[in-house]
């Protein structure tokens, strides 16, 4: 593994003659990966290869849906069903995958396709707050000949929504990205940090006690060399972000500071935490998933 360090603290996260595995490769774009605890597997999207797939060391790789409407980001909500941003219908979705046909989609659930009449743009990434309440990122990405499905663009901004998992109800918390993409929340939920993949840096907002965003700053910047923007985020449990970036994977202290970057031999699009201990970082990397040890373990709200 290639480890740029920019503070000798990231080796307290991550050993810098960790290996750098190969998981699975073969494909076209993966991204969204979530892990599933209780049957240690990995479960992560194929956008331009319009499949989901499931992973694990023991059954292998197995394709959950055969036309994943361009999936991109995943997220498990409380009873372990996957939530789902989908580039080429402009939906998020609910399934129980183990219901839900990999042939016909049977058992798909619609949550949301529109705001104020329009459609949506593409939702990309998801997050589950713990009251159940679904967070997501809608930038124009999947309406482009590279990432999805060329079409005009029904609404004017590109925003950040709250969808009400019963009612189904959006409700439009920010509108100035340019792209947004990953968010995650503090381990408390007390902030929402949100990427603009455009504009390579990350925003942070306050979470106010009806679910609504307020006081948004920049927080930090990813700069470096190599192929790679803001893309999937996530916290471990010591309160430190990895953000992909330039180059591979950002490692950030609660503090802003970028301590380190792993380098990816492959754009980085994404990544989760998994194995028993959650110290393995699964990586989505274009055409493969690799997998690379960490010192510390991540956090995650819901595992299905």
């Amino acid at each position: 593994m290639n480890l740029e360090v920019r503070d000798s603290r990231v080796h307290q996260f991550i050993d810098p003659g960790a290996e750098l595995a190969t998981v699975v490769t073969g494909f076209d774009f993966t991204e969204g990966p979530i892990w599933q605890p209780h049957e240690q597997a990995l479960i992560f999207s194929d956008i331009m290869g319009n499949s989901l797939y499931r992973w694990s060391a023991q059954d292998g790789l197995k394709k959950l849906r055969r036309n994943s409407y361009m999936a991109n980001g995943n997220a498990f909500d409380q009873q372990g069903r996957v939530i789902t941003c989908e580039h080429a219908t402009s939906r998020v979705t609910r399934s129980d995958l183990r219901r839900c046909d990999p042939i016909t989609n049977d058992g798909l659930e619609v949550l949301a396709t529109h705001y104020q009449g329009k459609q949506l743009n593409s939702p990309n990434d998801v997050v589950v707050k713990r009251d159940g309440m679904i967070y997501f990122t809608d930038p124009a990405a999947g309406r482009s000949v590279v990432y999805g499905i060329p079409r005009e663009q029904e609404l004017s901004f590109a925003g950040v929504y709250r969808l009400h998992p019963a009612t189904k109800e959006v409700t439009l918390l920010v509108d100035d990205f340019v792209l947004p993409n990953g968010l995650c929340f503090s381990l408390d939920e007390r902030q929402l940090f949100v990427n603009d993949t455009r504009r390579l840096h990350i925003r942070v907002f306050d979470v106010q006690a009806d679910g609504t965003l307020a006081n948004g700053r920049l927080w930090a910047e990813t700069t470096g060399d190599g192929a790679g923007v803001p893309d999937g985020m996530k916290f471990d449990q010591a309160g430190n972000i990895y953000c992909c970036g330039p180059g591979g994977v950002h490692i950030f202290d609660g503090a802003a500071n970028c301590l380190g970057v792993i380098h990816m031999p492959e754009q980085t699009a994404n990544f989760v935490f998994g194995d028993t201990d959650l110290c393995s970082l699964y990586i989505t990397a274009s055409t493969t998933v690799y997998r690379v040890r960490v010192k510390i373990p991540g956090y995650a709200t819901f595992q299905g």
